[in-house]
């Protein structure tokens, strides 16, 4: 559907085109009804067009939400369980053998019927190792993978032969393709080499002895069921992670659309750079013209108040944070490939983020910030060890927190909250068994979803300006000269 093909849009254009270009209507009524029309004209040229586009971000939300999920299997001891004996031959001398329509050796391996609309939203808003496209297309990522004692594993997604769910048909020197993410087989006996899977992987919940919850995920292979290991995350559990087996050096999805942000980046910077060289003294055109309003916005109205002076040292900084959040938080708002990488809103990369202006901020300060921060004059020294000091160092901390914490917040609520609504059409239509129901859940998922993709379109230039915008009140703190004594604002 195109805008022509829109028919209130056209109607509207070709019914009052006439009347548009009459000169003689000058009242204010006639003023007023031209500017009423107009802008009904331009909201339905963009609603039709809007339409177009959840069109396509609820078609290829459901390449996905049609599978089935994946089971929960009960809970096996040890990291490897044997089956009968059949088969232990091959097992032995690691021979690729399996079958994956064999019987699962980590049990009963049933497809769920219920439609989980919460894993369906966590599984697209995850970083993976390759990027699906569509049924059972994949785009293929390189993969380089290393494990103390084995060495390096260098290849491409490819090797796994992903199937549907994102799952590898084959594993690779003990490594296996779950979900689109890399994980790696517990027992140090599995072969190296090309192994056929005899089943799709399988996870559940366990509780640990500490008490906690924890998912475990097992693959079926020559007859045997085996534990994976999950690659090692730098968080010291406070989120899950920890160090296992084998580190994941991949280019993963979310790398993937860094990298193309940045080339595109590049390439914009560069043609409007050459473009201003070439019209001096005149007015700007193309890019130029769209981009420049922007610079000057977040020089005039970000760097100058908040930081000073010497705004100009810190303008790069601003303006890279700026252009690259906002770049990343447009390109995850398209539903297909190249887009649909929430990178903002995985906190590996908003922690890093704020960690770079915590250190331009905290290494730029000035001796004025840190008699402020650690030794306030004027206040009894008591209360400055006990109350004031730890409070101003915990804020120092805090600064960074509140970065990284509110962009990944922010964006992460508004993809689930994209993905829940179009989640409707599989609910209402029971996973695809009921017609009616899957019509009533497009009625009442393309409205919610046109209107979150509005406003997430919103967040996505709010959020990069709170970011910069704070970032440069951090910096413009750290390094504020003293004002003298009797100098009132």
């Amino acid at each position: 559907m195109s805008e022509k093909r829109c028919f209130p849009y056209f109607f509207l254009k070709n019914k009052f085109a006439g009347f548009f270009k009459r000169k003689s209507h000058r009242t204010f009524a006639a003023d007023l009804k031209i500017a009423f029309l107009n802008a009904v004209m331009i909201s339905l040229r963009k609603y039709c067009i809007a339409l177009i586009f959840s069109g396509l971000s609820v078609y290829a939300f459901a390449q996905h939400g049609s599978d089935h999920q994946e089971p929960h299997t009960e809970a096996t001891q040890h990291p490897t369980e044997q089956a009968p004996a059949e088969g232990a031959h091959e097992a032995e001398h690691g021979v690729s053998g399996g079958d994956m329509h064999a019987e699962c050796p980590c049990g009963a391996h049933e497809e769920s019927e219920v439609f989980n609309a919460g894993d369906n939203a966590v599984h697209h808003i995850a970083d993976a190792n390759a990027i699906h496209v569509i049924g059972d297309i994949y785009v293929h990522l390189p993969v380089m993978l290393y494990a103390p004692g084995h060495g390096w594993t260098i290849t491409t997604t490819a090797a796994f032969k992903p199937e549907h769910h994102g799952n590898g048909a084959i594993a690779k020197d003990g490594y296996v393709l779950v979900h689109g993410s890399i994980m790696r087989i517990q027992d140090p006996s599995f072969p190296a080499g090309e192994v056929a899977l005899q089943c799709d992987p399988s996870h559940e919940v366990v509780t640990t002895t500490d008490g906690k919850e924890k998912t475990v995920y097992k693959v079926g292979a020559n007859n045997t069921c085996y534990h994976l290991d999950p690659k090692s995350t730098v968080d010291g559990g406070m989120m899950g992670g920890g160090i296992t087996s084998f580190y994941d050096f991949s280019i993963t999805r979310n790398v993937f659309t860094m990298l193309l942000t940045a080339i595109l980046l590049f390439w914009l910077f560069l043609k409007v750079a050459r473009s201003a060289a070439g019209n001096q003294g005149k007015a700007p055109r193309g890019l130029q013209n769209f981009i420049e309003p922007l610079y000057t916005f977040i020089r005039d109205e970000v760097a100058k108040p908040n930081i000073g002076r010497n705004y100009e040292r810190y303008m790069p900084y601003l303006l890279s944070a700026f252009f690259f959040i906002l770049g990343l938080n447009l390109i995850g708002q398209i539903p297909f490939f190249p887009g649909s990488a929430n990178v903002t809103g995985n906190i590996s990369v908003t922690i890093v983020l704020a960690l770079i202006t915590f250190f331009i901020s905290t290494f730029s300060a000035n001796r004025h910030f840190w008699e402020h921060t650690l030794w306030m004059p004027g206040v009894p020294a008591l209360l400055k060890i006990l109350v004031l000091t730890p409070v101003e160092i915990l804020g120092l901390f805090l600064k960074p927190f509140t970065l990284l914490l509110r962009l990944f917040a922010n964006i992460t609520a508004g993809h689930i909250v994209i993905l829940s609504f179009v989640s409707l059409i599989f609910i209402f239509g029971d996973a695809g068994k009921s017609v009616g129901g899957s019509i009533t859940g497009i009625l009442a998922s393309v409205p919610l979803t046109l209107f979150m993709m509005a406003l997430e379109l919103l967040v996505a230039f709010l959020q990069a300006f709170i970011f910069t915008m704070l970032s440069a009140v951090y910096i413009g703190t750290a390094i504020e000269d003293p004002h003298p004594h009797g100098d009132h604002h």
